[in-house]
């Protein structure tokens, strides 16, 4: 990413800093990016970084500037005692100001394509939700937004989409505290809110000893959904997955294909925990397993589910077992059997690249139709469940049906009783 320092005009002459980080479009729509406690970290940095990947103009203001110019910390001990200190000396009012300087100096950026929304954590989530209220924003995101609930009457001024983030286990932000502010966005059809079970506070902070990150993973889903609708950039993931496709199995190029990701892109075949993390790794998985090794394979299409950074392909994956196939059956020979697999791919973006691929199939199934496994010692199935997922006609409940399905035969019914 293109990250700098650069300074934002304040009132009187007087200027500060902020982190600005570039898409490499080299243009996009604009997102302040509002810290916490710890001030403009490294953290920061990578969010800031991670939402230009995704397409944005970003801004991470120095909002401690008044108090110290230049304030990062970190989770040690010490650092959080004195963040505490900072915070307490923090002026909300003064620092509504700053975002509004930041949102001008976004604005009047030749890079920045119009509309800004604002993302914030912590303390940050707080002034998130006021500048929401207070200033011209497009769209907003608190992160376990500490102390919105003595500013509720502020509420009915927020006019742009809005997404609240919290963890159920937060001390900071507890269910009477979370119910209240529900409540006070119950008039605003475009305010969302989300909980996370079993998540704390700064579930979002990877350095952090509460960083959650599944919580963390599906909150950024959902706030890429809500700026995605509000402010853009959108992008067709629909053609993304299918260049990336042609790439693995028409133009048999390793090099376009990982043109189609991003650089720490990675992809998991879960069943055998086969693939690869990053460029380097992920072009000698394409060009010397993946791709030579499923030449003449198809794929027969059953559904396509599309989000705003998701994608999840439902298919059938055909082959004839005559080479060896590294990603599938790493270490088995060939055995010239024809193989049917009920196969889900969920593919997550980053703006126009994808960023990982899961893949997920029963490799039991696999195992069946190419005689490694006895069907009639264990409660598995063969090329039948692919076939089954085609003709939605075929009989169901047939496995081992005399020992569990014909119990129940004769016995009254919902349908029964109709």
């Amino acid at each position: 990413m293109n990250g700098a320092t650069i300074s934002i005009a304040a009132a009187g002459d007087r200027a500060f800093q902020g982190y600005l980080s570039i898409p490499a479009s080299g243009s996009g729509p604009g997102l302040i990016l509002l810290h916490g406690i710890f001030g403009v970290n490294q953290h920061i940095r990578d969010l800031a970084d991670t939402y230009a990947e995704e397409g944005y103009l970003v801004l991470a203001p120095d909002l401690f500037w008044r108090i110290r110019p230049g304030i990062e910390l970190e989770h040690s001990e010490d650092d959080l005692k004195t963040a505490r200190t900072y915070r307490d000396r923090f002026d909300v009012e003064r620092a509504i100001l700053d975002i509004r300087d930041t949102l001008q100096a976004l604005r009047a950026n030749p890079a920045c394509t119009g509309k800004v929304g604002a993302i914030g954590f912590g303390m940050g989530g707080l002034l998130a939700y006021l500048a929401a209220a207070r200033l011209r924003l497009d769209a907003a995101a608190a992160y376990c937004g500490v102390g919105i609930e003595n500013h509720l009457g502020e509420a009915k001024a927020i006019c742009c989409p809005i997404a609240f983030h919290f963890g159920s286990e937060d001390e900071s932000v507890g269910a009477t505290t979370r119910a209240a502010i529900k409540q006070a966005q119950a008039e605003n059809d475009d305010a969302e809110m989300y909980v996370y079970r079993g998540a704390g506070h700064a579930f979002d902070d990877r350095r952090g000893r509460t960083f959650d990150r599944g919580a963390a993973s599906l909150a950024h889903s959902r706030t890429i959904s809500l700026l995605r609708r509000a402010i853009g950039p959108r992008y067709d993931l629909d053609a993304l997955w299918e260049k990336h496709l042609e790439g693995e199995f028409v133009t048999c190029d390793a090099d376009a294909t990982i043109r189609t990701m991003v650089p720490r892109a990675y992809v998991n075949h879960v069943p055998t925990m086969i693939g690869g993390f990053g460029v380097r790794e992920l072009h000698r998985y394409y060009k010397y397993h993946f791709i030579p090794q499923n030449q003449g394979s198809r794929m027969i299409p059953v559904s396509r589910t599309i989000g705003a950074d998701r994608l999840v392909d439902e298919f059938i994956a055909c082959f004839k077992h005559e080479a060896e196939n590294d990603t599938l059956l790493p270490g088995i020979k060939p055995t010239g059997k024809e193989v049917r697999i009920p196969m889900v791919a969920i593919v997550q973006f980053r703006g126009d690249k994808l960023c990982s691929e899961h893949l997920y199939w029963d490799q039991a199934s696999v195992l069946v139709q190419l005689g490694l496994l006895d069907p009639a010692q264990l409660p598995v199935t063969g090329a039948e469940a692919a076939d089954r997922i085609i003709d939605e006609e075929l009989p169901l409940n047939t496995l081992r049906a005399e020992q569990w399905w014909k119990k129940s035969e004769g016995k009254g019914s919902v349908s029964d009783s109709r």
